[in-house]
């Protein structure tokens, strides 16, 4: 069910939502936090799919607030939609399109909607803010998302993150390396127990993931990563390949489609492993299953990509553990 509610305030976007759980039995009851998504009018509906794809493992009530400061004073407004059911999966969904000086404060729009006593977390699906952390949305979330891949510049980005860096932020170009960073870690578990020497990454030259996949090696093996670009019409992958050397041999993983990769290791057969390319679904729905700070996340950015050591995590964030 979608209901829209046009040239609105927030508090008969409240009552309204009151109203609908009175009349249809939808309640709030097991949503376990407030996804606010801050995006664009052009990037609303596929943010929306992937929060409700996300919300069938991670029930909440979503927020989008998508914003267009180009009009007058004279032309603020508020429209909103409601979308609960089938229409919002597992979740509710509030869609809050602002215009002119109605979208000047974003925190004001938002912070009568979200739920009471669960966590924030917030997503930009597009462009970043200079300051995740005291943006207006940032403010008031415990986790932060956003992702290199949607910037202009991602090592850019990165450099700027570096900067800013608090416990809670966290990128997707981080999040789509979880598979194949827990398979390297796997693999070096195991015998023989042996100093890798040398890596090298072949990715293609619009992956920001391959310049995050080298500094983790490089912090992790204390060494230098060879990295090599392919443009993207060759790389179905962003990270095509991964080769550590070591003196018994060398480990490499290389993904030659969308949904495999091939491990070859010396002295043992060549063997096939499931590496899907992650979707806007997987990487949400994996960064809302915690929401403490990713501490290796931390230093890999704020010591690869600037000069200061990444902050110490909140005393109140390592009480919750």
């Amino acid at each position: 069910m979608i209901i829209d509610l046009p040239n609105t305030t927030i508090s008969q976007v409240s009552k309204r939502i009151v109203a609908i759980r009175e009349q249809g039995g939808v309640v709030a009851l097991g949503r376990v936090l407030t996804l606010v998504i801050e995006t664009n009018f052009k990037g609303l509906e596929a943010a929306i799919q992937a929060a409700n794809e996300a919300s069938r493992e991670h029930p909440c009530r979503i927020i989008v607030l998508a914003n267009d400061v180009s009009k007058s004073k004279k032309d603020a407004r508020l429209d909103a939609q409601i979308r609960v059911g089938g229409d919002a999966g597992a979740s509710e969904v509030i869609v809050l399109r602002a215009y002119g000086e109605a979208a000047s404060d974003p925190e004001s729009l938002v912070t009568g909607l979200l739920l009471p006593d669960a966590p924030v977390v917030a997503w930009w699906p597009n462009e970043a803010p200079g300051n995740a952390s005291l943006s207006s949305i940032g403010r008031i979330a415990t986790r932060r998302i956003t992702d290199a891949a949607a910037q202009k510049d991602a090592r850019a980005h990165f450099k700027n993150l570096a900067k800013t860096y608090q416990p809670g932020d966290s990128d997707f170009a981080w999040t789509r390396l979880t598979q194949i960073r827990t398979q390297l870690a796997t693999m070096l578990d195991q015998p023989p127990f042996e100093k890798i020497t040398g890596a090298e990454i072949v990715g293609a030259s619009d992956s920001p993931s391959v310049d995050l996949l080298a500094a983790w090696l490089e912090l992790k093996l204390q060494i230098k990563v060879k990295v090599t670009r392919t443009t993207r019409a060759k790389s179905i992958n962003g990270v095509a390949k991964v080769k550590l050397t070591r003196k018994s041999g060398t480990v490499e993983i290389i993904r030659d489609n969308l949904d495999k990769a091939v491990l070859i290791q010396t002295g043992q057969p060549t063997r096939e492993i499931s590496m899907p390319r992650r979707s806007l679904r997987d990487c949400l729905s994996e960064d809302l299953r915690r929401l403490d700070a990713d501490d290796l996340f931390g230093k890999v950015i704020t010591r690869s990509f600037g000069s200061r050591v990444a902050p110490r995590k909140p005393a109140t964030t390592t009480a919750r553990k």
